[in-house]
């Protein structure tokens, strides 16, 4: 029963579907690669976003940019192997990766070019600890906290496009009320009709030439 017990926990604890993934990687930025078509976020750090810039010296610099540089710089060494921890709200993989020996979070905390998410895992906890006390890349200067810059900077949504709209022929014929309808005046004479007052069986206003509300009436010469 204990047995049983131990299993169910364990099968819970573990992130449905996980998977171990590897290959060459592209740094999308500071922390989440594209891994031969497959999105992987890093598991327990938050690097600067792209765009983001930290200050140092009195002085702006693009932290985000750097901070994707350095990952870059890593991933370009080898082959990434990555561990799936989790899956996050955009259906990302979370990973935590490794290029050889390097794991790449705790090298890009250690860096000062991320930050170490305590609520996800203490792994990186004590490198960050490091890299503030040693003011590396961020800690030498004042920065916002990369989940607070994404609050004030929301990407903005994208429109739909309505679909087009279907357009009329420009001269479509319209049937009368009725149903009976006549191509012109020729067929309403040939079929003893003519001429057609307006509410009649097969008027038209296109057939009434002068708008009096009598169709295919008599030629009348003045």
């Amino acid at each position: 029963m204990k047995l049983i017990l131990v299993v169910a926990m364990f099968a819970i604890s573990v992130p449905a579907l996980a998977q171990d993934v590897s290959g060459r990687a592209r740094a999308a930025d500071g922390d989440s690669l594209d891994l031969s078509g497959i999105s992987v976020r890093l598991h327990g750090i938050d690097a600067p976003e792209l765009l983001q810039s930290c200050e140092r010296a009195g002085t702006s610099w693009p932290c985000g940019k750097e901070a994707a540089g350095k990952l870059a710089d890593l991933v370009g060494r080898g082959s990434v192997e990555c561990e799936q921890q989790d899956v996050d709200d955009y259906g990302r993989i979370v990973a935590r990766c490794r290029v050889g020996s390097i794991d790449l979070g705790e090298a890009m905390v250690s860096a000062g070019l991320a930050v170490a998410l305590p609520r996800f895992s203490d792994r990186y906890v004590a490198s960050e600890a490091r890299a503030r006390d040693a003011g590396l890349g961020v800690w030498a200067g004042s920065f916002q906290m990369p989940a607070d810059y994404r609050a004030a900077h929301p990407r903005p949504k994208l429109r739909t496009p309505e679909p087009p709209r279907a357009s009329m022929p420009r001269s479509a014929p319209t049937a009368s009320p009725s149903g009976v309808y006549y191509r012109n005046c020729k067929e309403a004479w040939a079929a003893g009709a003519a001429p057609l007052r307006r509410g009649q069986p097969g008027y038209r206003p296109e057939m009434d030439g002068d708008g009096d509300g009598i169709a295919c009436e008599p030629y009348r010469g003045r």
